[in-house]
């Protein structure tokens, strides 16, 4: 049986439990037998809806810190974890966490390496504990998958892993992330108490993904359109203070709004009643939430960092993440300019349509059946 560990989606640990649930939920369609599911149940650990729970699982009772720290131990101390899979002919670790195992091969998928990158845009024991374990689970994967070539040269820069063991595997929007109706949109309007005219950041509040270099690109817009809100859709991270703080000081309470974490239904709504998306993250190992917008239909304006050119492709616009003028620029002629907005929407929809769970399902499948000599 081959194992998939589901422990983000358990914990609802934003991009990574996405991209846990939904790529276990397409290899299990295709080939329900084959799989079983691995994770820490934890104290607040919840099985994923989207995952059909007939599937075999294997659990182990730990919250999440505890666990990482366990299998950290376990491959500094060599000691296998394989009674917690015994029947497991190959395991993937679908985040930053791989199963210590003697005599099974293993496929870690890697997302990014950002704590490299911006250490200081990470918690102390955090970063400590990446910075420990991620070159360790990197050497005994017997395969990695990285979601995007910009994470693949991360790998082979940072830690010199050879190109041949990494295969890019790229993510997709959920098949719920589709053009909204109006009557949609007028229902998420009212439920959410909507502004007429908003920009929207969808994603984590946390210092990677430049919020307050947002706040002064905002700020500049709002001198043409006084009536321009700001929303954003997406759980408190880590390191927020300042943003929250910034909002206060600056009297942008009652235009700058955070949603908090929205039902994953209510987002094409969210999406499609923004005038604009806007992501201006510093860094980003794939930037799913890109192609959310695009699939629903909206345009997007993003930094050009990381892996955002690879996921946009020709229909995102994009600036310069530490340009506060560029990015307040491109935002306003977005805006403006109806003509290349219209031809950017048409753009982002055929480019989201270009990525698929089933894709990724069957390239997934392809790395599985070759190391098991199928």
């Amino acid at each position: 049986m081959i194992y998939l560990d589901v422990s983000a989606a358990v914990h609802s640990k934003a991009g990574l439990g996405r991209y846990s649930e939904r790529l276990a939920a397409a290899l299990i369609a295709h080939e329900p037998g084959r799989y079983g599911l691995f994770y820490n149940r934890g104290g607040a650990g919840r099985f994923p809806d989207g995952l059909p729970a007939a599937t075999p699982q294997r659990a182990v009772n730990l919250g999440y810190k505890p666990w990482r720290m366990a299998v950290l131990l376990g491959h500094l101390g060599r000691l296998p974890f394989n009674r917690l899979v015994p029947d497991a002919e190959l395991f993937h670790s679908t985040e930053h966490l791989l199963l210590p195992l003697r005599g099974v091969p293993t496929v870690l998928t890697v997302h990014d390496l950002i704590f490299k990158q911006f250490p200081d845009y990470h918690k102390r024991l955090n970063y400590w504990y990446l910075n420990q374990a991620m070159p360790l689970y990197c050497a005994r994967a017997t395969a990695i998958i990285a979601v995007s070539e910009a994470s693949k040269r991360d790998l082979v820069q940072y830690y010199g892993v050879d190109p041949a063991k990494v295969t890019v595997v790229y993510e997709a929007a959920a098949a719920h992330f589709t053009p909204p109706t109006p009557a949609g949109i007028d229902h998420v309007r009212r439920q959410y108490n909507l502004p007429l005219r908003f920009l929207l950041h969808l994603g984590t509040i946390e210092p990677r993904k430049n919020l307050l270099r947002l706040l002064d690109a905002f700020q500049i817009v709002r001198r043409s359109w006084p009536d321009l809100h700001l929303l954003l859709a997406g759980g408190r991270g880590w390191l927020f203070d300042d943003f929250f703080a910034r909002i206060e000081a600056e009297g942008l309470g009652d235009v700058v709004r955070p949603l908090g974490w929205v039902a994953d239904e209510d987002l094409p709504g969210i999406i499609g009643a923004a005038a604009l998306a806007v992501q201006p993250s510093l860094y980003e190992g794939f930037g799913l939430p890109i192609l959310e917008h695009m699939a629903c239909g909206q345009v997007v304006a993003a930094s050009d960092a990381g892996s955002h050119p690879e996921v946009g492709g020709a229909a995102a616009a994009y600036f310069d993440p530490m340009d506060v003028a560029g990015m307040a620029g491109t935002i306003a002629r977005l805006l403006t300019d109806r003509d290349e907005y219209a031809q950017r929407r048409a753009l982002g929809l055929e480019q989201a349509a270009r990525f698929s769970w089933a894709r990724a399902a069957a390239e997934t499948t392809a790395i599985y059946d070759r190391l098991l000599g199928r």
